[in-house]
C-alpha cells in the first residue's frame, strides 16, 4: 500500500516518544544545534582571542578564580568553551551540508539506476563500485589534495564520499517499489515516468534515505575531525573539533588534558546523540517493527 510522507513523519513521532534512547539523541542534537545557533549570545569569551599568559590554564574544577574559563584555555590561550561552541557551528554545518550533497546526488543516481534499469544501472553501478573501492577518509584525502584546503572544499569532500553509499540505498529501495501493483497501475494508466517517480517511488523511498542521512551525519562529522585532525579541514584560526584535538593532543601526557578531553567528548557526544536518533529512525519507519 502507498505511504504518503505525513504518514511517514507520524510514525517517526509516535515511536519517537516509545524509544527511549531516540528521545535521548534527538534531545542532544536538538541541544546542540541551539548552543550552535545561539553561539554568539552564549559563549563566554571570544573563541579567537589569544593571550599567552593564561595558555594551558585549568577550568573551573581548580577553583574560583578560574571561572573566567569554565573549561580551561587552549595552547595559544584562546578560551576551550568558547571554541568549542563555535565549534559546533563548523562541524554540524559541514556534516549537514556534506550529508545533504550526497543525498541530493545519491537520491539522482539511485533513482535513475533502480527505476529504469539495463544498460543506465549498469553504468552507474559501475562508478559506484569505484567509489566504494577507496577507504571514505583515503578518499577525502584524495579529494582534498584536489580542491585544496578549507572548510567549503571539506565539505564537497566528504559529501562526494557519501555518495555512492547512499545511491545504493536508494537504489535498493527503487527496485522493491517499482515492482508494486500500484506503480504496475499507474504505468497501465499511461502515467508519465516523471510521475511515477516524483509522486509515488519518490515518497515511498524517503524512509531508508532518511533514516540513513541521520546516520550519515554522524560519519561525516567524524570523516570531518578526520581531516581536521589531518590539517586538511578548516584553516585556522577557525575553531573545528577536529583540529582543536589535534593541536592539544601532545599535551594530554603534560597535566593539560582538558584541552584535547573536551573537543573528544563533543565529538563523541554528537556522534553518539546522531547514531541514537538513526536507531529510532530506522525502528520508527521499519513495518516490520510495527504493531
Amino acid at each position: 500500500m502507498m505511504k504518503n510522507t505525513s504518514g511517514v513523519f507520524s510514525d517517526f513521532f509516535y515511536m519517537i516518544r516509545k524509544n527511549k534512547s531516540a528521545f535521548v539523541g534527538l534531545i542532544v542534537i536538538v541541544a546542540m544545534v541551539i548552543v550552535a545557533l545561539l553561539a554568539p549570545i552564549i559563549s563566554p569569551n571570544n573563541p579567537l582571542q589569544r593571550s599567552l599568559a593564561n595558555r594551558l590554564k585549568p577550568g573551573f574544577w581548580a577553583g574560583e578564580e578560574y571561572n573566567q574559563f569554565p573549561l580551561g584555555t587552549d595552547y595559544l590561550g584562546r578560551c576551550l568553551l568558547s571554541r568549542i561552541i563555535w565549534g559546533a557551528r563548523t562541524s554540524l554545518s559541514v556534516g549537514f551540508i556534506a550529508v545533504l550533497i550526497s543525498t541530493v546526488f545519491g537520491l539522482i543516481l539511485g533513482i535513475a539506476g533502480g527505476y529504469y534499469g539495463g544498460w543506465v544501472d549498469t553504468f552507474l553501478m559501475r562508478i559506484v563500485d569505484v567509489l566504494f573501492a577507496f577507504p571514505s577518509i583515503l578518499l577525502s584525502i584524495t579529494i582534498m589534495a584536489a580542491l585544496g584546503s578549507g572548510l567549503e572544499k571539506a565539505m564537497i569532500a566528504i559529501g562526494i564520499v557519501y555518495i555512492p553509499q547512499m545511491a545504493r540505498v536508494v537504489r535498493s529501495a527503487i527496485l522493491v517499489i517499482k515492482e508494486m501493483d500500484y506503480i504496475e497501475a499507474e504505468k497501465a494508466l499511461g502515467a508519465s515516468h516523471f510521475r511515477i517517480i516524483w509522486h509515488h517511488i519518490l515518497p515511498n523511498a524517503l524512509a531508508p534515505v532518511i533514516v540513513y542521512s541521520t546516520l550519515s551525519v554522524a560519519g561525516a562529522i567524524l570523516d570531518a575531525a578526520a581531516l581536521g585532525f589531518l590539517g586538511l579541514g578548516a584553516l585556522p584560526p577557525t575553531p573545528e573539533w577536529g583540529s582543536m584535538l589535534s593541536n592539544s593532543r601532545q599535551f594530554l601526557t603534560s597535566g593539560a588534558w582538558w584541552a584535547a578531553t573536551f573537543p573528544g567528548l563533543a565529538i563523541m557526544l554528537s556522534v553518539l546523540g546522531l547514531n541514537l536518533l538513526g536507531d529510532g529512525l530506522r525502528d520508527a519507519l521499519d513495518p516490520r517493527l510495527r504493531v
